[in-house]
């Protein structure tokens, strides 16, 4: 989820001083080096030689299907995407800038501070003019109409295993909270009017309120049980990818596996989210090894084998793919205006 001041600094800051790929560079680094840090600690955790034994002996012919599944992921993820920008009047972008746009963003996700995704509004705006708390409102309705999907599969287990329960829940209320008062307009309308009175928000308040505006549209219920239902389809893509992850571990290949497999995928982006670490980098890893061990009994060395190959093909299979686009698409970014 984007902090709250970070639609002020996609408004305020320069969309030059925004795609400066030194600057770009140097927050991604921070952000690629925090991340195997992470995947490090796991390693260790697990035994670092028992954990390298698991990933050599891992079957990698299944491995391609896992990123099949990611890609399915990322392709329903795009058609959400580039239908929100149908939305918020986007109309002049074509699908292949679209789907660059897209993917761009992906190495967004791992870079630290306030920044984030929300400059995928700066590059929408240099595209085709739309304002950039507009574009900004579409990212902002990615994530929760995610985060309402992950919820959604993760929600049988919450049943089975209550002890998740608080976490998922507090998630849950959060999640709905934004869609229920972008749908309320006159409350909507008030809260704005409140800000325009005050002197730190005052300057901001147009920005803020075509935010609103972009977020009333994209969280009608139509387009929301839309945006859910491709969500719910594609974060099961990927929670399929992890259950393959696991059979070629050697877990066997039965209901019990599979339900698990979603599930804690499913509840460690909800954790990852609420940590507002860049990608959830920790927070998801630490809860995928932790459940795996406690919902299937896994040793510590398959628990952290299993966490590694999942973030490998999800996460930095993703910010993989979005580097190639910023190699490939320097003008269309910006690169190229502003070093």
């Amino acid at each position: 989820m984007i902090p709250p001041d970070a639609l002020e600094a996609a408004v305020e800051t320069s969309a030059t001083q925004f795609t400066n790929q030194r600057q770009l560079t140097r927050r991604l680094g921070f952000g690629v080096l925090f991340g195997a840090l992470v995947l490090l600690v796991v390693a260790l955790l697990g035994d670092l030689r028992q954990v390298s034994r698991q990933v050599l002996d891992f079957r990698w012919s299944l491995f391609p299907l896992v990123l099949a599944l990611t890609l399915f992921n990322y392709t329903l993820r795009f058609i959400k995407w580039h239908y929100y920008l149908r939305l918020i009047g986007a109309r002049s972008i074509t699908y292949g800038e679209s789907a660059r746009l897209f993917i761009a963003g992906f190495p967004l996700a791992v870079t630290p501070g306030k920044l984030g995704e929300a400059l995928k509004g700066v590059w929408l705006n240099q595209m085709s003019g739309v304002a950039v708390a507009l574009g900004v409102s579409v990212v902002v309705a990615e994530r929760v109409s995610d985060g309402l999907a992950v919820s959604l599969l993760a929600l049988s287990g919450v049943v089975a295993y209550p002890q998740y329960w608080p976490a998922f829940a507090t998630i849950l209320t959060i999640l709905f909270g934004v869609v229920t008062i972008s749908q309320m307009r006159p409350l909507a309308l008030w809260l704005l009017g409140i800000g325009e009175r005050l002197s730190l928000i005052k300057r901001f308040i147009h920005s803020f309120r075509l935010f609103y505006e972009g977020s009333a549209a994209l969280f009608r219920p139509g387009a929301l049980l839309l945006a859910v239902g491709l969500g719910v389809i594609s974060w099961l893509g990927e929670g399929l990818g992890f259950y393959v992850i696991l059979l070629g571990l050697g877990l066997p290949a039965n209901w019990h596996t599979l339900s698990i497999a979603v599930f804690t995928l499913s509840f460690s982006i909800v954790i990852g989210a609420a940590s507002t670490l860049p990608a959830g980098l920790g927070a998801s890893e630490a809860s995928i090894a932790a459940m795996l061990a406690v919902l299937l009994g896994l040793t510590a060395d398959v628990s952290a084998a299993a966490t590694l190959l999942i973030r490998l093909a999800t996460l930095w299979f993703g910010v993989a793919l979005g580097l190639i686009v910023w190699a490939f698409s320097r003008e269309m970014l910006g690169f190229n205006a502003a070093r």
